[in-house]
């Protein structure tokens, strides 16, 4: 982050997506910057409650799980790419996916993170 920045920095300017969903069997977004909101056509309120499978067309959901599962054995990836879903239906490719593990002081595991910057709509 840029000297003397804080969480309302990336939540409201960052020139990047962070995002996060929790550790639910279908796990529901639990956070999104602005820029994730913009990219996905949710505001906060609808965002924070989609389930994480539904950014990704039906075609593509066996890959997103491919890549939760690897995420959840080797702790965090930095080399993924895929095709999201807005909410209007709108098509993009996210690119240069970093995403990690959530896991809190006591070790316990909350859930999965990701950022990117790269993205083009299809």
């Amino acid at each position: 982050m840029p000297p003397g920045a804080d969480a309302s920095w990336l939540y409201n300017n960052a020139p990047f997506c962070v995002l996060a969903h929790n550790t639910d069997p279908d796990p529901r977004l639990v956070y999104g910057n602005k820029l994730v909101q913009r990219c996905f056509e949710y505001d906060w309120d609808e965002l924070t409650k989609l389930n994480s499978r539904l950014t990704a067309e039906q075609p593509e959901r066996a890959e997103r799980q491919r890549l939760l599962d690897e995420v959840a054995r080797k702790g965090f990836i930095d080399d993924y790419r895929g095709i999201r879903l807005a909410k209007s239906g709108r098509r993009f490719g996210i690119e240069k996916v970093v995403m990690w593990e959530l896991i809190d002081a006591e070790g316990v595991r909350r859930g999965q993170a990701a950022t990117f910057a790269s993205w083009r709509v299809l």
